[in-house]
């Protein structure tokens, strides 16, 4: 699988934008304050992706269908139905095994290198609400719940340097756990997340970022500890690094591979297996 993703990041041709995990415009688990291109009036056209994760033995696999399309030169809107295999662990798998629904809406607030500037960055804000979301303490009660993230990011691609580079930097408010794989945290809270890439040539004028990204997770789980779970859960803050092909003249296919640490050994009794999480990703741009 390794092999196959990288054959296709090198040879595949890419789209104008590459969606990430939850089908906004962004690196692999955070997004971006660019958005999907669209004419001043009206919509632009959608660009689809499909995102698989090896999550491990203990959340199975993860996969996501998205499909998003950017409006009036400013916005995005889009949808993700996320999907998942089960796992193998016992007792721990059934928790995380329920699929649901990602719709997501960004609006930039700020063009980037606004008034003829070269150092101001695109300045974006957006919603990420997650619903029908049924894991961990929600499936013995048979409960679906809502995961919401309300978001401010800023980014800037560098272009003036031999090697170009693109920052990113935001602040979430959410109640939504490892982006509601892991269901709820029990309040709202401010997190931050970040990316960090650099921009490479490729073979036939593509061009490939390779970057990592960081994104602050509520630190606790919905009832836990309660009734169903008697213990302790800490959730880490989420890792990832990935490589990404950028645009090849016109055409709109494009692909994604990375890496995500999201969670070890939580609490006593609670191994999540997944620090080394693999992703793939594709996307069609119409």
């Amino acid at each position: 699988m390794l092999g196959f993703a990288l054959l296709t990041l090198l040879f595949a041709p890419s789209a104008v934008a590459q969606l990430n995990w939850e089908g906004q415009t962004g690196g692999l688990i955070t997004p971006f304050a660019y958005t999907e291109l669209s004419p001043r009036h009206g919509f632009g056209h959608p660009e689809l992706a499909f995102h698989y994760m090896n999550a491990g033995p203990a959340l199975g696999n993860e996969f996501q269908a998205s499909v998003t399309i950017g409006f009036v030169k400013i916005g995005e809107i889009g949808f993700t139905r996320s999907f998942n295999q089960q796992g193998s662990v016992t007792g721990l798998s059934p928790v995380f095994a329920n699929g649901f629904n990602i719709s997501h809406i960004k609006f930039r607030l700020l063009p980037e290198n606004a008034r003829k500037t070269s150092f101001i960055p695109a300045v974006a804000a957006g919603a990420v609400v997650r619903t029908q979301v049924r894991r961990v303490t929600e499936v013995p009660e048979r409960e679906n719940t809502t995961c919401t993230d309300f978001y401010l990011v800023g980014t800037k691609t560098i272009d003036q340097l031999k090697l170009p580079i693109i920052v990113n930097a935001g602040i979430k408010l959410t109640n939504a756990s490892l982006m509601g794989i892991a269901g709820n945290s029990p309040d709202w809270s401010f997190r931050g997340f970040g990316a960090f890439a650099l921009r490479i040539n490729g073979p036939a004028h593509s061009r490939l970022d390779v970057g990592a990204e960081i994104s602050q997770q509520p630190r606790s789980l919905k009832e836990v500890p309660g009734q169903y779970f008697s213990t302790t859960a800490t959730i880490p803050t989420t890792l990832a690094f990935f490589f990404r092909v950028h645009p090849r003249g016109d055409v709109p296919l494009a692909a994604q591979f990375g890496v995500a640490q999201l969670a070890g050994k939580v609490g006593p009794g609670m191994d999540l297996q997944a620090r080394h999480a693999l992703i793939l990703g594709v996307s069609y741009r119409f």
